[in-house]
């Protein structure tokens, strides 16, 4: 009988635009620094208020057309900031079918039975 080898503890975090909560790897970092401006955390240890969207296009979309990342980050987007980020998420790569993974509807309390 012997130990089980401990799981490593995965970080979560909530997109601030779909409110799916995933690994904290799977979502982009915004992050108000303390001078005032909005960047995008690449490595998600800039100090600031931060908040996390997925990957997906759709999500940064309506991040910035609803005002999503504003009230998450207690801000006022410049024009400046808000073209930085649309060109940041034209970047990204589209997502693979099959999204991220069967973790998402465990998340949401979905199950397969229905």
């Amino acid at each position: 009988m012997g130990k089980q080898p401990k799981r490593k503890h995965v970080p979560q975090r909530t997109c601030v635009v779909c409110r799916t909560v995933r690994p904290k790897r799977e979502l982009v970092r915004i992050v108000r620094t303390p001078e005032g401006g909005v960047a995008v955390d690449e490595t998600g240890k800039r100090s600031g208020r931060g908040a996390y969207i997925c990957r997906e296009r759709g999500c940064w979309e309506t991040a910035l057309a609803r005002r999503h990342l504003e009230r998450a980050l207690k801000t006022t987007l410049t024009a400046e900031a808000e073209s930085e980020l649309r060109e940041y998420a034209a970047a990204l790569p589209p997502l693979l079918a099959g999204g991220s993974g069967e973790g998402d509807e465990a998340a949401r309390g979905v199950s397969g039975d229905g």
